[in-house]
């Protein structure tokens, strides 16, 4: 997942393995954005895609996307464990995080 530290805004994400494969889908769907800076773990798969001028690996500057991660856990049922909650689709998830993001960012005009 990708947030905009400063204005706390939720940017992109992608659901998937922890590969390189899944690393490299998601530096595509983020790397028109303009960062001067991108934080994230040590997940190795990073290091070889995001450009290193630009890349700080600490768990003390992703505060904000494991932010992010507890308001998943709160709102979304799904994403807590396998229960009557639980879509087998991974279509279902996806469209439930972007319908809460778009709440979060102000960008969902249906509740205006």
């Amino acid at each position: 997942m990708a947030v905009d530290r400063f204005g706390k805004r939720f940017i992109n994400f992608v659901i998937g393995d922890r590969s390189h494969q899944t690393a490299e889908e998601f530096w595509e769907t983020i790397k028109q954005h303009k960062m001067e800076k991108i934080s994230s773990d040590h997940w190795k798969s990073y290091q070889g895609i995001v450009p290193k001028e630009k890349h700080l690996q600490t768990k003390a500057e992703t505060f904000t996307v494991e932010a992010y991660n507890s308001l998943f856990g709160h709102f979304l049922a799904r994403m807590r464990r396998k229960s009557k909650c639980y879509s087998k689709k991974i279509e279902m998830p996806r469209l439930s995080i972007l319908l809460l993001m778009h709440h979060r960012n102000k960008t969902l005009s249906i509740f205006d």
